[in-house]
């Protein structure tokens, strides 16, 4: 595949972005008229080191800010149609089968949060965000819906598979063997990626990458982070399989959706602070039989690959903390090793699909997502291909994928063989990006 570049394109709508954004926000444009001349003096000076830092091309990397549903229903008009556009259909199916089963909150609360949502993604300014986090909200949606799905609709719950492959591929049950010796040491260095990095590490990595990626890199990472999550809970739908704390409570007796989760040795956190969080939240959890794959071990693995992607040199580290999670969430007996893998499993494909067809290759001479004047896509020129080697990466940028690369408008791709083409017409805009047909155009 020849090596392509989308090239940001300075128009007069840029020109005006860029050099006049304040008035583009309410208010903003009336502040001088009523702040101290020192102050308007000191905004003035900031917002000039803030222009004189962008480049003419740096609007790839603004932020949409209108508020009018007519921009959105125009973008949706001229949308070239392509086969990626499918996943809007299978997210509003999980949806609608997640909203059925769910028997909390009531049908007032539903409407009310469906007219939200679809009020937002009516808004250009709000729908950037929330275009790319749909498949991480389905997944939450349709994981707080397990719990009332029907004991006599669900298959039967796996015991003995997991123990027996754990036994057949190691040889012995390593979440048995590393959860035999307790310590207190042991449980806070067990407690503090599997208790509290876990939790707020996407939230981290979504920061990271806004601010250090390239533009476009936000709503990949969004979407194959739901998406991975949304995959691992259906497959847990269909394969329940008991997690070791179970084998270690009841053996290897069969089980039924009646028993309740349990956090099982983070117990031992909840009594040495004296608080109940953990052995109420995992009492109440609606996937208690959703062993595998781990999303423990998902989370950690697709944090690793991208956040590898942005900072290659940092790669032993992330894959470390991996490393670090994968052992306590055997030595608090949530987890087998087979779950761990086939946990980093899915998070592979999940990333390096998305490498493959829309992550934005990162620049070795850029620091920052506004140093971005245009961002690169396909194979690299010399064929080499090493997994460490992130800025040698595929690809395809789509607009409809990226929320904050502003209008359509901001862009013309260039190809060696293809030469030059026209840049994209103004009434295109985050709905619009490269199909399958534009992209065997251009080749």
């Amino acid at each position: 595949m020849a090596t392509k570049s989308y090239l940001a394109f300075l128009d007069n709508s840029t020109n005006d972005m860029i050099t006049s954004g304040a008035k583009k926000i309410p208010g903003l444009s009336a502040l001088p008229s009523f702040i101290p001349h020192r102050m308007r003096r000191k905004w003035r000076a900031t917002r000039s080191r803030i222009r004189s830092r962008q480049s003419p091309t740096s609007s790839l990397a603004s932020l949409e800010t209108s508020f009018s549903p007519a921009d959105t229903l125009r973008s949706l008009r001229t949308h070239p149609w392509s086969i990626y556009d499918g996943q809007y259909l299978i997210l509003a199916i999980v949806a609608i089968f997640s909203v059925s089963v769910s028997e909390a909150p009531g049908p007032f609360a539903k409407t009310f949060s469906a007219a939200l949502l679809m009020g937002g993604l009516l808004m250009p300014i709000t729908r950037q965000f929330l275009l790319p986090f749909l498949p991480a909200l389905t997944w939450l949606l349709l994981f707080s819906s397990c719990k009332y799905v029907p004991a006599d609709y669900r298959p039967a719950i796996w015991v003995r598979v997991l123990p027996a492959l754990e036994n057949i591929i190691y040889g012995a049950n390593l979440s048995n063997i590393l959860s035999a010796h307790k310590h207190v040491v042991l449980d806070i260095l067990a407690w503090i990626p599997y208790g509290i990095v876990h939790y707020v590490s996407p939230v981290v990595v979504s920061g990271c990458m806004f601010i250090w990626g390239p533009p476009g890199t936000l709503p990949i990472w969004a979407r194959a982070f739901g998406y991975m999550n949304m995959t691992a809970v259906i497959i847990q739908l269909i394969f329940p399989c008991s997690p070791p704390w179970y084998e270690n409570t009841y053996g290897l007796a069969p089980a039924n959706y009646s028993i309740a989760g349990d956090a099982a040795g983070l117990k031992a956190i909840d009594k040495l602070f004296g608080v109940d969080l953990y052995t109420s939240g995992f009492h109440a959890s609606p996937m208690v039989f959703g062993a595998f794959p781990s999303l423990h071990s998902g989370w950690a693995t697709l944090e690793t690959l991208f956040m590898g992607h942005v900072f290659p040199r940092l790669f032993p580290v992330y894959v470390f903390y991996t490393m670090w999670l994968w052992w306590s969430t055997m030595y608090f007996s949530h987890h087998y090793a087979v779950d761990l893998v086939a946990g980093s499993l899915l998070a592979g494909v999940a990333y390096f699909w998305a490498r493959a067809k829309f992550l934005p290759r990162v620049q070795a001479d850029k620091e920052f997502r506004w140093d971005y004047d245009y961002v690169e896509i396909g194979d690299p020129q010399d064929g080499h291909y090493n997994m460490l080697d992130i800025y040698e990466e595929f690809h395809p940028l789509s607009d409809s994928d990226d929320w904050a690369t502003g209008s359509s408008s901001s862009f013309s791709t260039r190809s060696p063989s293809a030469g030059a083409r026209s840049p994209v017409d103004d009434a295109q805009s985050l709905w619009d990006g490269d199909t399958v047909a534009s992209d065997s155009e251009a080749r």
